[in-house]
């Protein structure tokens, strides 16, 4: 089964989230850029605030399709020490790899919020969501950098994903909830019609859509940089 674009599958995996429809505790954070599209049905469906979360992959040298890692908000960094080690990416080139992929999520926290701070996750019901989960690398990295933060449960919720990578989410997270999980998997874009790459102004424009259908939500208040956490993996099928 495919999904017809984003926006069918957040719907489609909105019906699968009904238990969490109309709770105040309820906060939806997407996963830019792919999984705003996504997210944005799923919180007018359950008349949940929606934000983002932000997270980077870290593409191997020469090969950025292949995560090596992944940094999240807070300072988190996901990294996958096996396969750095068997591709010969040198630790220098990994933090710089890092360094810049740190600029590019400031960069997008500035343009998404426009000064707005994030919504409060301590206690909530965190239902995060993406568009696909391929290695899972960013979704890990969200997850480890979300739990910083206290919240009351974390539900991770995308239409497609495979199979190893779903099981392995499930370990971490408060629950997961994945429509399809195929075999082989090979790639998220092959399981929609449509895939076009999300643009920044399709990000801004949800998220202000959302704003303005939504209850205001709580903001954090300021605080400092966290300082890098970094986490290393054997691996990240």
């Amino acid at each position: 089964m495919r999904f017809k674009n984003r926006e069918d599958a957040g719907r489609q995996l909105a019906a699968h989230l009904t238990e969490y429809a109309g709770r105040s505790d309820v906060l939806v954070l997407a996963l830019p850029r792919g999984g705003v599209p996504v997210a944005f049905e799923v919180a007018s469906a359950l008349a949940a605030p929606l934000d983002v979360f932000l997270v980077r992959k870290l593409g191997v040298p020469g090969h950025p399709e292949l995560a090596m890692g992944a940094i999240a908000a807070g300072g988190v960094e996901i990294l996958n020490e096996a396969l750095i080690h068997d591709v010969g990416v040198p630790a220098a080139l990994v933090q710089q790899t890092a360094a810049r992929e740190r600029l590019e999520l400031e960069r997008r926290d500035r343009l998404f919020r426009g000064g707005r701070r994030p919504a409060i996750v301590r206690d909530r019901a965190v239902v995060l969501v993406d568009d696909g989960l391929a290695t899972g690398s960013t979704m890990e990295a969200a997850i480890v950098a979300l739990r910083r933060h206290a919240p009351g449960l974390i539900v991770v919720a995308v239409p497609v994903a495979a199979r190893a990578t779903c099981d392995r989410i499930r370990r971490i997270a408060d629950r997961v909830v994945c429509l399809q999980t195929p075999e082989p998997f090979n790639a998220v874009g092959l399981w929609y019609d449509a895939f076009e790459q999300t643009s920044d102004d399709e990000v801004t424009r949800l998220l202000a859509a959302a704003d303005r259908t939504a209850a205001p939500s709580s903001l954090r208040p300021g605080r400092a940089p966290d300082p890098v956490e970094v986490i290393r993996r054997r691996a990240i099928p």
